[in-house]
């Protein structure tokens, strides 16, 4: 990625790490989990441009750990991240062992030393959350920055959020989830 360099619009600075906002203050982690409102988003994708920038140096949203799903004749903009699931597919099915949950914040990461980009993870994945880096031939998720949330941090309408994982709406989310998954399997049938 070349050298370093910073700029500034309004209150955010991009510079050669990513963003930052100038008067936000990140507290240290600790149960946090990244909430989505999508009753807020505006499709805009600066979400995966800033996501898509922080981890690969590129902005294409093809690279991002969070996507914009748009339906069109709805006008309607949804989120989808990783939700780092408790019982989580992905872990359950990788052969090789490269998806863990690290103690220290309860992330589900991917170990890319590890990753065999077998993509079984992908398709455990019930949300879709799980896509395949070609660059590299690896599978990525969101490790939601660790604890620095780019695509937070650009989200203007408040449609991400990260905040304290008992303040997120648990019920909505998963009403939402089942929907999603009902939704999905009418459209296979």
């Amino acid at each position: 990625m070349g050298g370093r360099f910073r700029s500034t619009v309004g209150n955010i600075v991009f510079n050669s790490e990513g963003f930052t906002r100038g008067s936000v203050e990140w507290r240290e982690k600790m149960g946090k989990r990244i909430s989505i409102y999508p009753e807020k988003c505006t499709g805009c994708r600066l979400c995966e441009l800033g996501c898509s920038f922080k981890k690969t140096g590129i902005f294409n949203p093809i690279y991002s750990r969070v996507r914009v799903s748009a339906f069109g004749a709805e006008a309607f903009y949804m989120p989808v991240v990783c939700s780092q699931c408790n019982d989580a597919w992905c872990l359950r099915v990788c052969p090789s062992g490269a998806i863990f949950r690290d103690p220290r914040d309860k992330v589900i990461r991917i170990d890319t030393e590890r990753c065999v980009g077998c993509r079984m993870c992908m398709m455990a994945c019930p949300f879709g959350t799980v896509t395949y880096y070609p660059p590299q031939g690896k599978a990525i998720k969101c490790d939601e920055c660790d604890g620095h949330p780019q695509c937070v941090l650009l989200c203007s309408t408040g449609a991400l959020a990260y905040e304290e994982e008992s303040a997120v709406p648990q019920g909505k989310r998963m009403k939402t989830a089942r929907k999603l998954l009902s939704a999905a399997k009418d459209m296979e049938s």
